[in-house]
């Protein structure tokens, strides 16, 4: 079958060439990998083949320009065939050619060819789609949560096909950022449904795989402007099944990462379109446990938001507040890390809608029995802008606050968090005496009156008590108590 493939292609003499870019030293197992446990086998699913009888076609050189492009797709349509990986003393040799070709396609594409020609790009996009698109395993972390390991301690997982998955990648990079690559040509294969199956590889275990991705991709939606909808569209499909199904991915810090850069060409006004991506698929990727590890990328999304318009400030807030993860301290000192961020740059109209909400739950924190978070909502008074905002609404938020100061004062177990609550206390001292005192006043009242209440309301229990034990049973009283 191979051999009718190639029947008409040409081929180099079966000699031994002493300039072959052959490489006995690499094989199948020449990523890092080396001898992996059965967790790192094929992170890929492969059609496998079996071919014998392979013969190398002439290099570029040794063909005229005219004949170069035709040379071109022959050695693509070569490179068609996928080898199974997971067996590495199998079809060796066949690997080896593959390797080689794919390297002599890749220069080409990096030395400024001539420009691409329809049948030529229709290739290019095929061999890609034959070698890159493919379907995963179940994997290890699947195992690993219904066991209640952690995900996030996992060691990752790397392809064993990934010598030959690194130079197509290589290539298609190459290949799209060409000055070669007509883009109106080539829209019509590098379609919606190609953009499609990018983005489904980004839920590769292989961190390797998942940068090349974000590389090819960002520098499609720059090069393609027809589809920069399309692939907004498919990112906001990602996070939603992400955030509201399974919660298992491995590419969101990628596709965030690429975001991040999107963001900042938007043009202003922002569209709406781009205020419903962030309140509706953005805001929401807070609510996942896993969100240590896309945190920072998250938090540049947002703040790149709040930059291009001051006014999503309080939306954002008012998004955290619901998804406060009042269970998880350490997701907790990340919300008020970002909270921060956006108070730096927020403006007075809009802390104002959302401030009473936001130092009612501050106060929470403050209070909080685990000290990273209490000293964490505590050092919000060691911002400059966070301290001009309370100054300028301080009826308000005294109020709020100062409640929780005192608690931590008379209770908290942790003495860098009772240090840190004695200096906010004497910082608000010296921004307005009168309204400390009169909080102080009101404070010890409110306490007065819980003691007092809970008081009477122990009285109240100890007469009934004495009365029913006072008080003989009646027969339908004695029933009642039987039953």
């Amino acid at each position: 079958m191979w051999k009718q493939i190639l029947g008409k292609l040409p081929r180099k003499s079966q000699k031994s060439d002493p300039d072959s870019p052959r490489n006995p030293n690499l094989g199948p197992n020449s990523s890092s990998t080396g001898g992996t446990a059965a967790k790192r086998a094929s992170a890929a699913v492969f059609p496998a083949c079996v071919i014998a009888g392979i013969e190398p076609l002439l290099a570029f050189k040794d063909v005229p320009s005219s004949e170069k492009m035709n040379l071109f797709m022959s050695k693509l349509s070569l490179c068609c065939v996928v080898f199974d990986f997971t067996d590495p003393v199998k079809n060796i040799q066949e690997k080896e050619l593959k390797r080689a070709t794919l390297l002599e396609l890749l220069d080409f594409v990096s030395q400024n060819p001539p420009k691409f020609s329809e049948p030529a790009i229709l290739a290019s996009c095929k061999m890609c789609s034959v070698n890159l698109f493919r379907v995963f395993p179940p994997s290890s972390r699947s195992t690993n949560s219904s066991s209640g390991e952690n995900d996030n301690d996992d060691e990752p997982t790397f392809d064993p096909a990934w010598s030959h998955l690194q130079i197509v990648y290589d290539f298609l990079l190459k290949f799209v950022t060409s000055t070669s690559l007509e883009t109106k040509v080539a829209k019509k294969y590098i379609n919606h449904s190609f953009i499609m199956r990018i983005i489904d590889l980004f839920d590769s275990e292989d961190p390797r795989e998942r940068d090349c991705l974000k590389a090819i991709l960002h520098r499609v939606y720059g090069k393609f402007m027809v589809h920069r909808p399309y692939i907004r569209k498919c990112m906001s499909s990602v996070f939603y099944r992400f955030v509201f199904e399974s919660e298992k991915h491995n590419g969101i810090a990628e596709l965030l990462e690429i975001f991040g850069s999107v963001i900042t060409g938007f043009a202003l006004p922002l569209k709406e379109e781009h205020k419903i991506f962030l309140s509706r698929a953005l805001i929401p990727l807070h609510k996942p446990k896993s969100l240590g590890v896309y945190f920072q990328q998250l938090s540049y999304c947002v703040s790149q938001f709040i930059e291009k318009e001051p006014k999503l400030a309080s939306c954002v807030i008012k998004g955290l507040l619901k998804y406060w993860p009042i269970t998880n301290s350490q997701k907790e000192v990340m919300f008020l890390g970002e909270l921060e961020e956006i108070l730096e740059v927020i403006n007075i109209a809009e802390f104002q809608r959302v401030m009473v909400p936001l130092f009612w739950r501050l106060g929470r924190c403050i209070n909080s029995f685990h000290f990273q978070v209490a000293e964490r909502a505590l050092f919000l008074w060691n911002n400059d802008q966070v301290v001009n905002l309370i100054a300028h609404n301080r009826q308000a938020i005294l109020p709020i606050v100062f409640p929780a100061l005192e608690r931590n004062a008379e209770n908290h177990w942790n003495q860098a968090v009772l240090n840190l609550t004695l200096n906010v206390k004497r910082m608000l001292a010296e921004m307005d005496d009168a309204l400390v005192v009169a909080c102080i006043s009101h404070y010890k009242e409110e306490q007065a009156r819980k003691k007092y209440e809970v008081q009477e309301r122990k009285e109240v229990w100890e007469r009934l008590e004495n009365a029913a034990s006072l008080q003989p049973m009646t027969g339908k009283t004695a029933v009642l108590v039987n039953q």
